[in-house]
């Protein structure tokens, strides 16, 4: 952010289990199996009632708030000297306060220690592929960058019926990988004296 806001509990992808609600919560409740989500949605805004945007007015990426919405303080603490919230998640921590728009109720079976990609990794990649670049059947995509975002934007081309969907990286250790996401080509730079684009 522009104006660093120091102690706070960073991290944005989690998942996790509802241990208490505010007054007024009933989207969720104690027991509840969530995955937290740092572009949270109020459901009331013109960008949430919109097919075209999820960049929600009140709960959108805001790196410098470092606390709750409706009050401004923080819900954490360490000798009595508060600790800044972050992205609205702050999902390092063993229990963490969110805004309820800020996470997605999911089925209770799903195992919570692999979901967790879900709240980022795998929503960013493939749903930049799927939603904003929208690769035609048939189309060529290259993906630069095959970690678990590049991989999930490799699974959406795939998922789009791209033909070609060249997956670039520096480390060769990730060509294989690569292909169980959808790439059907592998290139690292390094192995190439002129521009990777060429």
């Amino acid at each position: 952010g522009q104006n660093p806001l120091f102690p706070r509990i960073l991290g944005h992808e989690a998942e996790g289990v509802v241990e208490s609600v505010g007054k007024g919560v009933i989207d969720v409740q104690p027991g509840d199996h969530v995955l937290p989500i740092f572009t949270g949605e109020c459901r009331e805004c013109p960008h949430c009632l919109s097919e075209a945007s999820n960049m929600c007015d009140l709960l959108r990426i805001n790196t410098e708030r470092g606390g709750m919405l409706h009050d401004g303080h923080t819900r954490f603490s360490k000798d009595g000297k508060p600790i800044y919230h972050f992205l609205g998640t702050s999902t390092f921590s063993k229990y963490t306060v969110v805004h309820v728009g800020q996470v997605a109720k999911i089925n209770p079976e799903a195992p919570l220690d692999k979901v967790c990609v879900l709240s980022c990794e795998m929503s960013t990649g493939f749903g930049a592929t799927v939603n904003v670049a929208k690769p035609k059947k048939g189309g060529f995509v290259a993906v630069f960058g095959l970690g678990a975002v590049g991989l999930a934007a490799a699974e959406g081309a795939r998922v789009c019926e791209a033909s070609r969907i060249i997956g670039i990286d520096l480390n060769p250790n990730r060509s294989e990988e690569a292909k169980k996401f959808g790439c059907t080509e592998f290139v690292n730079p390094k192995d190439h004296n002129k521009p990777i684009q060429e």
